[in-house]
């Protein structure tokens, strides 16, 4: 076990809150025998299900249900596990784990089965969370994405990365160690192509965690413009209801209004704004203030146009303003009152689409291009990703261009194997060979209760 003293034995209500029809009690640790022995009668047979009388040691019978033993270590904790299925109601649930409890086991923590499973080295790191990433998923592509980094995917790949930087540090520090040889080490191209090949391994996996980070966090998208452009239909028309007011009145948009929408299964949080303009109106002016706070949180910037009047001034001092990080897209709305057709193209002022959202026409080209400006390609064998794992993966990258770069200019040897040495690091960050217990703290507190 990676953690430190004897292990407790601990307990929880593994299901949902509420009444249902069955209901499942989990517990982990040493005392599980015991613990079977004094509510069962006796221990189950190993991975068999077992219809067995619940019983409290001092009050009798509490329920009947399924009993089910996994001894260690061929568990989910990697310890003895025994699992109670009972009826799902609360007040069963309370007396079940009350008896448990008498019996010696504590309240588990959130995510602490996990955690017992990470630190005795059934699930690394990225493993434990792709579990928690798996019952959050909102969509069905995130789901499977977080089944494939819980087998292993995202692991396997990234342990490839370490094995490679392991056999170039050995390279490296060879060639330190014996300075006196008459071959040069460092100016072997095996050396070089080897950096080379760990530098193209290490692109691909950050992409793949950048298409995973964004099906489990999804796009945060901010429709900005002028009053009346009609920012609200096109959250609207984008919604696929009336989640928004749309009136002739200007400024009805007081507040930013959110959306959660899926993009070939991608998650976007639609953000429509009040309308930017000068005003008196001291409610008015708190919205547009939210407005521009969005603005600057935003993944992508949809600045939102009437057709009929084109790019006025007021929407050059709003492009201005903007800021350089978001993407940014034009968005020419009613066209259906100018009679311009749908399409897509550059603008001095940058790309620009021509939409109706009341018609909605273009819309599948600005939601094409949404996707294409996040670099979102669906792609079937995309593993899960947290945005830890992509500032991981971007430090390793640094690191690995810097050690291309002390070999190619300063024949470095030992900047070099630091370089690497510091990437490998970065990459143990993941997997959870590298890990703080402040973050092991953190990650893990983010996980339901029996879980």
């Amino acid at each position: 076990m990676r953690g430190k003293g004897a292990p407790e034995t601990i307990a929880a209500v593994a299901t949902p809150p509420g009444r249902g029809g069955i209901g499942i009690i989990r517990i982990s640790g040493p005392q599980v025998a015991e613990i079977a022995t004094a509510l069962l009668g006796a221990i189950p047979r190993p991975r068999q299900a077992v219809y067995q009388s619940f019983r409290d040691p001092g009050d009798g019978p509490i329920d009947t249900g399924i009993a089910l033993y996994f001894p260690a270590p061929g568990s989910f904790t990697g310890e003895d596990i025994l699992e109670l299925h009972g009826h799902g109601g609360p007040v069963v649930m309370d007396m079940l784990l009350a008896s448990v409890m008498h019996l010696g086991a504590r309240a588990a923590r959130p995510g602490e089965f996990s955690e017992r499973a990470f630190l005795n080295g059934k699930l690394d790191l990225a493993q434990a969370e792709a579990i928690a990433d798996l019952i959050e998923s909102d969509t069905q592509q995130a789901a499977r994405s977080a089944h494939r980094s819980l087998q292993g995917q995202f692991s396997r790949q990234v342990h490839t990365l370490t094995d490679g930087l392991t056999e170039l540090r050995a390279y490296v520090e060879a060639a330190i160690d014996f300075p006196d040889e008459e071959v040069d080490f460092l100016s072997h191209s095996d050396l070089e192509a080897g950096i080379e090949r760990v530098s193209t391994q290490l692109e691909a996996i950050l992409a793949g965690a950048y298409q995973g980070a964004l099906l489990r966090d999804g796009m945060s998208v901010v429709i900005a413009g002028r009053p009346n452009v009609g920012k609200s239909s096109l959250l609207n028309a984008l919604a696929g209801h009336d989640s928004a007011i749309v009136t002739e009145v200007p400024g009805t948009t007081r507040d930013v209004l959110r959306e959660r929408i899926q993009l070939d299964g991608m998650p976007v949080h639609i953000l429509d704004t009040a309308g930017l303009r000068d005003t008196q109106d001291q409610v008015e002016k708190l919205g547009i203030q939210r407005a521009w706070d969005a603005i600057a949180d935003a993944d992508a910037i949809l600045l939102v146009l009437d057709d009929q009047h084109g790019l006025g001034e007021g929407e050059r001092v709003i492009l201005e303003r903007l800021p350089e990080a978001p993407e940014r897209l034009i968005v020419h709305n009613k066209i259906d009152l100018t009679g311009r057709e749908p399409s897509l193209g550059e603008e001095p002022w940058g790309e620009a689409v021509y939409v109706s959202a009341r018609t909605g026409a273009g819309m599948d080209l600005l939601t094409d291009h949404l996707k294409g400006i996040m670099g979102f390609t669906g792609e079937a064998g995309t593993f899960i990703a947290r945005r830890r794992h992509l500032e991981a993966l971007r430090a390793a990258r640094q690191c690995v261009a810097a050690a291309y770069g002390h070999l190619l200019v300063e024949r470095a040897g030992e900047l070099v194997a630091e370089d690497l040495r510091q990437a490998q690091q970065h990459l143990g960050e993941i997997t959870g060979e590298l890990t703080s217990d402040d973050l092991l703290g953190r990650i893990f507190a983010t996980f339901c209760i029996g879980k």
